[in-house]
C-alpha cells in the first residue's frame, strides 16, 4: 500500500464511521495509516435526520449530534493523539456528505470500511463504500473490517479525476446571448418583420433562414424547432414545413460521460448492474443517448442516458428565450405572425417533460393498458428499479424495421390493428403516441413494438366526442355536418366575418379529393391535415392537441400503407366506429346504467319542475313573475306551459320506470304495473289539458 502511494504527499486522511464495532476498526486502521505518513486524521460521522431542523424534534437531533461530536473526538484522540479531529454532520445522504467533507478539508486519502458491501456484483442502492469510491476526487481506500485491527488487512484504492480534469463549464448566459444575437444577425434579424408577405416564395425563404440559424445555434435550438414543428396553430405553415426538416447534428457522448451519468443515477458502479454496455450508441439525440446493454442476469436491455449538460443547456436557452419574449414578444408586428408567449409556454412544458425519464416510463406503462386488446401491438417493459429521471432501462426490442416484416397473416393483422389502435388511442383513451414514424415502430415476435415515448399527446373528453363526430361525417361524406363539428371544436362564431359558405366548400373539396382517390392514396390522416390547413386559412385553427393527433394519425397511416397497401382506412374507421357505438349503446342499456340514468332523470325532472314553479311564482316565498299586459295574460300562459311540461316529463319518467322494473327479476310484479298506470293517467291528463285549451 505504501509503495502505491509513495510518490504522493499525504498530509490529511479522513475516515468515515457510524460508531459501530466494524466502523471503529476502520478508524483504528486509518489512524495507523495516518501515523505512518505523519498525517492529520479526520473522523467523520453522518447523522441522518428524522425530523425537519426547524421543529422541536429537529433541534433535539442537533443537540444529540453535538454530543456525538464530543464522544467521537474523545475516541479519535485515543487512537490518533493530537493529530486526530472529529466531525459530525447532519445529512440525508451519508455518502455524499462524506465526499463533500473530504473536499472541504482537502484530504488526500479517504478511508471507509467495507461494511454494507455484500460482493461487487450485488446491486445495493445504499452501498455507501461503493458510492464514495466512485464519487470522491481523491484516493479512496476500502478496508476489510471483518478482522481485528492488528491484522492490517488489504484495501482497494481507487484514484479519481483531479479538479483540473473535470470538464469545463459551459459559457455564461451573457456569452451565450451574444452568440445567439450574432447568429441571428448573420441570417437576418428582421426574420419575422415581413412574414405576412403574400408572396409564398418570400415566406419560404424566411423560413429557410430561420432553420439555418437554429441549426447553427446547436442541438438545443434544433430541438426547440423540432418541438415547434408539431404546432401549426402557433407558426405559419411555411415555417412548420421547414422546421420539420431540422436535424440535430449531435456528437455522441463519450464512454466516460455515459458511465458518469449511469453511476450517479444508480449510485453504484455500473458493473454492479450491467454485465456489459455496448460502447457504440444506438442513437444520439439532443437530450439523451441510447446504448444496448446486458444486465447481470443476462437479460438484454437498452439504456437511455441523459446528457450531463442537457438540463443546464436547455434551462440556459429557455431563460434567454423568456427574456426575448418579455422584451419583444408583445410587439404588434411580431404578434401578427406568432404568439410568442404561447410558444415559450409550449416549449418549456415539452422540454421539461422530456428531461424527466420517469414520465416516459409512466407513458410506456399507460400505453401497455391502452394496447391490451391488440395481440399484434406491444411496448417494451421498463425496469423501474433501475430507472430514474436521467436514466431509463428498458427491454431490448431485438426486431427489424416494420417495412421488413415478413409477408403473411400476422403482417396484415398488425397493419389493421395499428391503424385501429390510433382511433382508440385518440377517440377513446385520449392518450396517444405522438411520434409514430417508422424509426419508432419495430417488428419483433410477429408484433409491432412502439418505441420512444418521450412525446405523447392528450385529448380532452369534449374534444374526443367532437373528433368522433368528425370521423363519422368523413365516413358519410357530409361536408355540412363536418363544418358544424369543426365550428364546435374551435368555438367559432358563425355570425362573425367568417365566410361559412366558402369554408364549407373548401372542406367539401378536400373530402371529395381523398374519397375519390385510389385505395393506396385513401388516407384519413393527410385528409385531416389538409382540413387543419383550411381551418388555419379561415382563422379557425383546430385545438393544439388535435393538430398533434392529426399529425400522428398521418404518420401511422404511412406506416400501415407500407405494411398493407390494400388496407382501406375508411373501412377500418367505419367498422371501428360501428363497434364503438354498439358498445356504448350496450353500456347504456346495462341494468345498472339504466337505473343510474333513471335516477338522474328523476332529479333533473324535479329540479326543472321547481325551476318552472319558481319562475311563475307558484312556490311560496319565491320570487314571482309579474307582467301587466291587458291584451294577454302572460302569467296564465307560462303557468299552463309549466304544468304541461311537468305532466309530460313525469309521465315519461313513469313509463320509463315501468319498463326498467318490468325487465328486473327481483322487483315485485305490482311495481311496473303501478308505474304503468301512473304514466297512463298522467299522459291522459296531458291530452285532456291540451284539448281543453283548444
Amino acid at each position: 500500500m505504501k509503495n502505491h502511494l509513495e510518490s504522493k504527499v499525504i498530509k490529511r486522511v479522513m475516515v468515515g464511521t457510524d460508531r459501530s464495532e466494524a466502523a471503529d476498526r476502520a478508524v483504528q486502521w486509518a489512524a495507523g495509516f495516518a501515523d505512518r505518513y505523519d498525517a492529520e486524521l479526520f473522523a467523520i460521522e453522518v447523522v441522518v435526520p428524522q425530523y425537519p431542523s426547524a421543529t422541536e424534534f429537529g433541534e433535539a437531533e442537533q443537540t444529540r449530534a453535538a454530543a456525538a461530536n464530543n464522544d467521537l473526538a474523545h475516541f479519535v484522540r485515543q487512537v490518533a493523539g493530537d493529530r486526530g479531529h472529529a466531525l459530525v454532520v447532519i445529512d440525508t445522504d451519508p455518502a455524499l456528505a462524506i465526499v463533500r467533507a473530504a473536499e472541504q478539508k482537502a484530504v488526500d486519502v479517504l478511508v471507509v470500511g467495507n461494511f454494507g458491501m455484500a460482493g461487487r456484483k450485488k446491486f445495493l442502492l445504499g452501498n455507501i463504500p461503493n458510492r464514495i469510491s466512485h464519487s470522491a476526487h481523491c484516493t479512496v481506500i476500502i478496508v476489510n473490517t471483518a478482522h481485528s485491527t492488528g491484522e492490517q488487512t488489504s484495501g482497494l484504492a481507487r484514484t479519481h479525476l483531479s479538479a483540473g480534469e473535470i470538464p469545463p463549464f459551459e459559457p455564461r448566459l451573457a456569452a451565450r446571448a451574444t452568440h445567439i444575437a450574432a447568429v441571428m444577425a448573420k441570417h437576418g434579424l428582421k426574420l419575422f418583420s415581413q412574414s405576412n408577405e403574400p408572396d409564398i416564395s418570400i415566406r419560404r425563404q424566411q423560413a429557410k433562414r430561420l432553420r439555418a440559424a437554429l441549426e447553427e445555434l446547436g442541438p438545443i435550438f434544433s430541438k426547440l424547432g423540432q418541438v415547434l414543428s408539431t404546432r401549426p396553430d402557433l407558426l405559419p405553415i411555411e415555417y412548420i414545413e421547414e422546421l420539420s426538416l431540422l436535424q440535430s447534428r449531435v456528437p455522441p457522448m463519450t464512454e466516460s460521460e455515459v458511465v458518469q451519468v449511469s453511476e450517479q443515477e444508480l449510485r453504484v458502479p455500473w458493473e454492479d448492474v450491467f454485465k456489459s454496455i455496448d460502447p457504440k450508441p444506438l442513437a444520439a439525440g439532443t437530450i439523451a443517448q441510447v446504448h444496448r446493454a446486458t444486465l447481470e442476469s443476462g437479460e438484454r436491455v437498452v439504456v437511455k442516458v441523459q446528457r450531463p449538460t442537457a438540463r443546464m443547456d436547455i434551462e440556459q436557452d429557455l431563460a434567454l428565450l423568456q427574456v426575448f419574449v418579455e422584451k419583444v414578444g408583445k410587439r404588434p408586428a411580431l404578434n401578427q405572425v406568432i404568439d410568442m408567449e404561447a410558444v415559450f409556454k409550449h416549449l418549456s412544458t415539452s422540454l421539461h417533460s422530456e428531461l424527466d425519464f420517469r414520465q416516459e416510463a409512466d407513458n410506456i406503462e399507460r400505453m401497455q393498458v391502452v394496447l391490451a386488446d391488440y395481440n399484434r401491438l406491444a411496448v417494451p417493459s421498463v425496469h423501474r428499479d433501475l430507472s430514474t429521471s436521467r436514466l431509463l432501462v428498458m427491454e431490448e426490442i431485438q426486431g427489424i424495421p416494420i417495412r421488413q416484416a415478413p409477408a403473411g397473416p400476422a403482417r396484415i393483422q398488425a397493419a389493421r390493428q395499428l391503424l385501429e389502435s390510433y382511433y382508440k388511442q385518440i377517440i377513446v383513451d385520449g392518450f396517444f403516441h405522438a411520434d409514430p414514424h417508422p424509426g419508432n415502430l419495430m417488428w419483433w415476435k410477429d408484433c409491432i413494438y412502439f418505441l420512444d415515448f418521450g412525446m405523447v399527446g392528450m385529448v380532452g373528453t369534449d374534444l374526443r366526442e367532437h373528433l368522433l363526430l368528425m370521423l363519422m361525417a368523413l365516413w358519410q361524406e357530409d361536408a355540412a355536418f363536418l363544418t358544424d363539428v369543426t365550428f364546435m371544436m374551435t368555438s367559432a362564431d358563425n355570425s362573425s366575418t367568417l365566410d361559412v359558405a366558402r369554408f364549407q366548400s373548401e372542406i367539401g373539396e378536400v373530402m371529395a379529393k381523398y374519397r375519390t382517390a385510389s385505395l393506396a392514396e385513401m388516407q384519413i390522416g393527410p385528409l385531416l391535415q389538409e382540413m387543419s390547413a383550411v381551418s388555419l386559412r379561415h382563422g379557425v385553427p383546430l385545438p393544439a392537441s388535435l393538430t398533434l393527433a392529426i399529425k400522428a394519425l398521418a404518420q401511422v397511416q404511412l406506416a400501415t400503407a407500407e405494411l398493407d397497401p390494400a388496407l382501406d382506412p375508411y373501412d377500418v374507421a367505419g367498422k371501428y366506429l360501428m363497434r364503438l357505438m354498439a358498445k356504448r349503446m350496450g353500456t347504456a342499456f346495462n341494468p345498472k346504467t339504466l337505473l343510474y340514468q333513471s335516477q338522474k332523470l328523476k332529479v333533473r325532472t324535479l329540479r326543472m319542475i321547481e325551476a318552472v314553479e319558481n319562475f311563475v311564482g307558484a312556490r311560496p316565498g319565491g320570487p314571482k313573475l309579474v307582467v301587466n299586459f291587458r291584451a294577454n295574460s302572460l302569467e296564465d300562459i307560462v303557468r299552463h306551459t309549466g304544468r304541461r311540461l311537468a305532466l309530460g316529463l313525469t309521465a315519461a319518467a313513469s313509463i320509463l320506470a315501468s319498463g326498467f322494473t318490468a325487465a328486473s327479476t327481483v322487483t315485485a310484479e305490482w311495481v311496473p304495473i303501478t308505474f304503468g298506470i301512473v304514466g297512463g293517467l298522467l299522459t291522459l291528463g296531458l291530452v285532456i289539458d291540451l284539448l281543453q285549451r283548444h
